[in-house]
């Protein structure tokens, strides 16, 4: 029985071995960085909403640190990531009978600049953007709000964090 017991570890370890390391959020190798800053977001849409830039950051701050090992800094950071909101527009998407809104739609897009100073050949400058639709006869306020800035923000930082460092 020896032989088999010795079989089965050598094959249990090449399995675990032999996979390298593996992200459950497909975080791709990231060599020696272990710091990541991010700059805080200008709003410079035509409509600005107090504090959105605020939120912005700290959802993208979070998102990164709940996502990776990396740790947070105020400068001089391995990976950072910075931009300016580029556009915060409510529009309405249907119309009723009497020519007034059945469904409006906030839209809100982000410019981002991602440096990587250990490899600067993963460094980018995009557009990003995400919409919430609502009913027409409801308010952009409260907990309408809330959830439409919770989505968008979700959906952003996601694309960000899978553009920059995602191996997909």
């Amino acid at each position: 029985m020896k032989p088999l017991k010795y079989f089965l570890l050598l094959t249990i370890l090449a399995t675990f071995l032999g996979c390298g390391a593996y992200s459950f959020t497909g975080v791709q190798d990231l060599g020696d960085a272990k710091t990541f800053q991010v700059n805080y977001f200008q709003n410079n849409a035509a409509l600005v909403e107090p504090g959105l830039e605020r939120d912005f950051t700290i959802a993208l701050q979070d998102l990164i640190l709940n996502q990776t090992n990396l740790s947070l800094v105020n400068s001089n950071g391995d990976l950072v990531y910075e931009g300016e909101i580029t556009e915060y527009r409510i529009s309405p998407t249907t119309a009723t009978a009497n020519s007034t809104a059945a469904q409006n739609r906030l839209t809100i897009g982000v410019n981002v600049r991602y440096y990587n100073k250990k490899d600067d050949e993963n460094d980018f400058e995009k557009k990003f953007s995400f919409y919430y639709d609502y009913t027409g006869s409801e308010l952009l306020s409260g907990a309408i709000k809330t959830t439409a800035f919770e989505e968008i923000f979700e959906r952003l930082t996601q694309d960000i964090f899978n553009a920059s460092l995602a191996n997909w």
